[in-house]
């Protein structure tokens, strides 16, 4: 297969030399240490700029399948206005389009790489077989196509399509092989809430990029991007830098998706102000939660709607939680490699309402959700996460991820608790493909509101424990895998994952 000469590839290629050249798309990044981040042009903090939404993409009915066509492209994008940076991108020279779908309906791609290098398209959050979940083993060559098709078993929600290369997905997803997907169904349509695309049901693809001294975007290499994973000083919605909304009614929500490689974000309203928490990865919550924060680690998702009754413009925000107790990501060396640590804020969207309206209330009850039921499970699974220094030994249960090694062997349709264990001094995001599964609790406390609805990505905390509840319900297939892993994508790519079968027991 060559994964391993790929690699070797997307970390020192020349990426796009002329306009008719066909590029991998992300392997001509200048790559840079941290040092080289600055504070370019930080005199755009006083511009707005509209905020761009994602073309809606609902496919084609054909054949009774909702069948969507797209192409992986190279491309470039000025992140500094007037330099133009080699990106990749789907149907667009970076990031994508969304696309909408219903629950129960099947649904078929037809996937072009155009790229020079081989790619995965990752469907995040989907319940699905194996041999059509994107991951690392349906790589897609250059100027191949990939068709997979299944069911869309998912609630209602936000979900996400990425590039899930081995030990590629880092760059890949920087260079902008990502894009939202929205799954619609009849139990959220009857409760009424901001559903109008692009007008008061916003998608918010929330990145942060490391621009050079001369604007141009690169993909840092060095001992504290491998560590920490890749975290930039300029923040990026829907590839937006300083985004700008203009809103036209009363509430608006906001489906935001941590998109980033390695940063985590605390998404607030300046002023303090609260939001209404209604939905998590996997859908809605059972109930709205009035929040004045809400915490995403990369890969997760939240949905909140906002009040803007009093036509007052409000901001949102985040701040950057140091997810490492004394490591490499705090103290002067986060300040100075980071570019702005733990405590910058970061300016995310600027939202202009168009005039006072009419207060509107949320329903008292969003989703039917049951509390798991812990006394389920047959079996107890354990994962121990744990990173070596100086770049090192990135592992789950001790070992580094191997395409050739099957690390669990999962009974489909069984009620399974996984232990996820954080023996690293870092947190890590911890993502499960094929299942949304249910939080019990975080070292015996019951988990935060955001994590008391469908879950397919968690955040596990250094020294903690959180256990989740699951079974793979429709799937088997005893020689395709899923993966499980690190959603600090700079981690997965060097070994923080393993992989699962479902079998028939």
């Amino acid at each position: 297969m060559h994964r391993k000469n790929q690699t070797f590839l997307i970390e020192r290629r020349a990426l796009l030399k002329g306009a008719g050249m066909a590029a991998a798309g992300f392997a001509g990044f200048p790559l840079a240490g941290c040092e080289a981040q600055n504070a370019l042009l930080h005199d755009s903090q006083a511009r707005s700029n509209p905020l761009a939404i994602p073309p809606l993409q609902q496919g084609r009915i054909e054949g009774g399948a909702r069948v969507f066509r797209l192409s992986l492209t190279a491309g470039q994008k000025e992140f500094v206005p007037g330099v133009a940076s080699p990106t990749i991108g789907i149907d667009a020279p970076y990031l994508g389009p969304t696309l909408e779908m219903r629950r129960g309906e099947r649904v078929r791609f037809h996937v072009e790489n155009e790229l020079t290098e081989g790619a995965t398209v990752h469907w995040h959050g989907f319940e699905l077989p194996a041999d059509a979940d994107g991951g690392p083993h349906q790589l897609i060559r250059p100027n191949e196509r990939w068709s997979p098709a299944f069911e869309v078993r998912q609630r209602a929600s936000l979900y996400w399509y990425h590039s899930h290369l081995h030990r590629g997905a880092g760059p890949q997803v920087y260079a902008g092989l990502a894009a939202p997907i929205y799954v619609r169904d009849d139990e959220e349509d009857a409760l009424d809430l901001p559903s109008d695309y692009g007008v008061d049901d916003i998608p918010l693809i929330v990145q942060d990029r490391v621009i050079d001294g001369s604007g141009r975007l690169i993909y840092p290499s060095g001992m504290h991007a491998r560590m920490m994973g890749v975290r930039g000083d300029r923040i990026y919605v829907n590839g937006t830098e300083n985004a700008m909304f203009d809103a036209a009614t009363g509430q608006l929500r906001l489906r935001i998706l941590n998109g980033s490689n390695a940063r985590f974000y605390d998404f607030s309203l300046e002023g303090d102000r609260p939001m209404q928490l209604i939905g998590s990865d996997g859908g809605l919550l059972d109930r709205s939660h009035p929040v004045r924060s809400v915490r995403l680690a990369p890969g997760e998702r939240g949905q909140v709607v906002i009040d803007l009754s009093e036509g007052r413009p409000l901001r949102l925000v985040a701040s950057s939680p140091d997810n490492a107790m004394g490591m490499m990501g705090g103290g002067m060396m986060n300040r100075r490699n980071d570019g702005g640590g733990s405590d910058r804020v970061f300016r995310i969207l600027d939202i202009r309402p168009a005039r006072a309206a009419q207060p509107a209330s949320l329903p008292n009850q969003l989703a039917s959700i049951a509390a798991p039921d812990p006394s389920l499970a047959v079996r107890t699974r354990r994962f121990v996460l744990d990173m070596g220094m100086m770049g090192g030994g990135m592992s789950i249960n001790g070992a580094t991820m191997d395409m050739n090694v099957v690390n669990e062997r999962v009974p489909v349709g069984q009620w399974e608790i996984w232990e996820i264990a954080n023996a690293s001094m870092m947190a890590h995001p911890f993502h499960i493909h094929n299942v949304q599964f249910r939080v019990i609790d975080r070292d015996g406390h019951a988990p935060p509101p955001l994590e008391t609805g469908f879950k397919d990505t968690v955040i596990v905390n250094p020294r903690e424990q959180v256990r989740v509840l699951l079974r793979f319900e429709e799937y088997s297939d005893p020689d395709k895998p899923y993966m499980y892993h690190c959603h600090i994508l700079e981690h997965e790519d060097a070994g923080m994952m393993g992989q699962f079968v479902v079998v028939n027991s």
